[in-house]
C-alpha cells in the first residue's frame, strides 16, 4: 500500500533547502526553479561582496562619491587666501587680490567593468563543493583588483602634477616624488633603511605643503612591507615588548611618521603589479629571487590605459620606476555609478542553456584631486618619472 502525503495525493512534497519562506515544502507549493533557488542566489551575492571587500583597500583610503544621473562628477578645489590689515574708514568688500582662487576637477565614469562565468547545471549537481560560492569569490577578486589598480595609478598621476590652481601670483603646492636610496638600482626599493628615510621625507613634504595629517597612508609591495618588519630590531618601528608578536603575525608595522602602512599586490611596481624578480643587483632588476612556480598573475605586466575620452590611467612605461605610494585621502577621488553588484540569469534563458550566467559588475572612475596630498616613491633612476595625462 502506498504511503500518502498529508494532502491525500501520491505526490511527494519536495523539501527545498534553497527555498524562501517554505514555498516548496507547503502542500501544493510552487516548485518552479526560481522558487527552489531563491536563497541560493542570495548566498551567492553575499559571497561576491565578501570577495570584493577583502581584496579592496584603496576604495576607503581616498575620496569616494556616488554618481547619479550624469556621466561625471565635479570637485571644487579652493586655493589659499591671505590676511591683511584693515584701514580705518575703508569698506570691507573682500581681499584686494580676489583670493581665494578656485579651480575644478571633473572625474568621469569609465565603461562598465564586468566579470562573469557560466555555470552548467549538471556541473553543479555533480560537484561535491559549493561551485557558485567559489566562482563568486573569484568574480569579487577580479573586480576589486581592477578597482584598486585604477586608484593607485591615479595617485601616481597626482604625485607628478602641479596644482590645478593657476591664478597669477598664487602658486599652490603640487605633487611630490621621492627617490628611495641613492644608487641607480631597483633593489634600493627593498632596503628598509631607504624606505624609512623616504617615509620621513614624505611626511615632512606633506607637512610643508599644508596637507592634513589625518588619513595619511602608505602602500607598499609585500616584499617591502616584510623587509620593514624583519628589521624591527634595529629600525625602532615596533616596541620591543611586542617585537616577537609583530614578527610572527606579519602585522607589526603600524605607522612611520604618522603614516599608516598597507601592503598590496596592485600598486604600480616597476612597470608591473605587485613584484618583479631578479637575482643580479643592477639597473634592470630588483634583486629578489623568485620563489618558483609563480602564477602568471604574480608580477602581472601593466596594461596601457591611456584613454583621452575618459580618465587617463597612463601607459605601462610610465611606471617603470615607481615603487610605492604615500598619500592623504584628498589625493584622489572615485565616482561610482554602479557599486559592485551581481546579476544572474533565470527563466527561459536558464532552460535553453541548462545553466546560469553569473555576472559581477561595477561602474566607476578615478582620477587625482589634490596633487599636494600625493607622494610617489621611485628607484633605479636619478630622474623622477615624468608627468602624464
Amino acid at each position: 500500500m502506498a504511503h500518502q502525503t498529508t494532502s491525500g495525493s501520491n505526490t511527494a512534497l519536495l523539501t527545498g533547502p534553497g527555498a524562501d519562506n517554505g514555498v516548496i515544502t507547503a502542500a501544493g507549493g510552487n516548485t518552479a526553479t526560481a522558487n527552489r533557488r531563491a536563497l541560493y542566489l542570495k548566498l551567492f551575492s553575499g559571497e561576491m561582496f565578501k570577495g570584493f571587500q577583502r581584496n579592496t583597500i584603496a576604495r576607503d583610503l581616498v575620496t569616494k562619491r556616488t554618481l547619479k544621473n550624469g556621466k561625471s562628477l565635479q570637485f571644487i578645489y579652493t586655493g589659499r587666501t591671505t590676511a591683511e590689515y584693515h584701514t580705518p574708514g575703508n569698506s570691507i568688500l573682500g581681499n584686494s587680490d580676489g583670493a581665494p582662487p578656485v579651480a575644478e576637477k571633473t572625474i568621469t565614469c569609465d565603461d562598465l567593468l564586468i566579470s562573469s562565468a557560466f555555470v552548467y547545471e549538471l556541473d553543479e549537481t555533480l560537484a561535491h563543493y559549493d561551485l557558485r560560492g567559489e566562482i563568486s569569490k573569484k568574480i569579487g577578486y577580479a573586480l576589486a583588483e581592477n578597482y584598486d589598480r585604477k586608484i593607485f595609478r591615479a595617485i601616481s598621476k597626482a604625485a607628478r602634477k602641479a596644482s590645478p590652481i593657476t591664478k597669477a601670483n598664487y602658486l599652490e603646492p603640487g605633487g611630490t616624488q621621492i627617490r628611495v636610496g641613492t644608487a641607480a638600482q631597483l633593489s634600493d626599493a627593498y632596503n628598509s633603511a631607504n624606505l624609512i628615510n623616504a617615509f620621513y621625507d614624505a611626511a615632512a613634504a606633506l607637512d610643508e605643503k599644508g596637507v592634513s595629517s589625518e588619513g595619511r597612508v602608505g602602500v607598499l609591495n609585500p616584499r617591502q612591507y616584510y623587509e620593514l618588519i624583519q628589521a624591527v630590531g634595529t629600525n625602532g618601528l615596533v616596541n620591543r615588548d611586542v617585537q616577537g608578536g609583530a614578527l610572527q603575525s606579519g602585522n607589526g608595522i603600524i605607522e612611520i611618521a604618522g603614516i599608516k602602512i598597507f601592503k598590496s599586490m596592485n600598486i604600480p611596481f616597476f612597470g608591473k603589479h605587485g613584484t618583479i624578480y631578479g637575482t643580479t643587483a643592477g639597473t634592470t632588476d630588483a634583486n629578489v629571487a623568485s620563489p618558483g612556480n609563480v602564477g602568471s598573475f604574480v608580477g602581472d605586466a601593466m596594461v596601457d590605459e591611456h584613454n583621452t575620452t575618459e580618465n587617463d590611467y597612463g601607459q605601462a612605461a610610465k611606471f617603470a620606476n615607481t615603487c610605492g605610494l604615500i598619500f592623504q585621502k584628498e589625493a584622489a577621488g572615485v565616482v561610482e555609478a554602479i557599486g559592485p553588484q551581481v546579476q544572474v540569469t533565470s527563466g527561459d534563458v536558464s532552460v535553453i542553456y541548462q545553466g546560469d550566467v553569473i555576472l559581477g559588475r561595477l561602474a566607476m572612475g578615478a582620477d587625482y584631486l589634490n596633487p599636494a596630498a600625493a607622494v610617489e616613491l621611485f628607484a633605479g633612476t636619478a630622474t623622477a618619472p615624468a608627468a602624464f595625462g
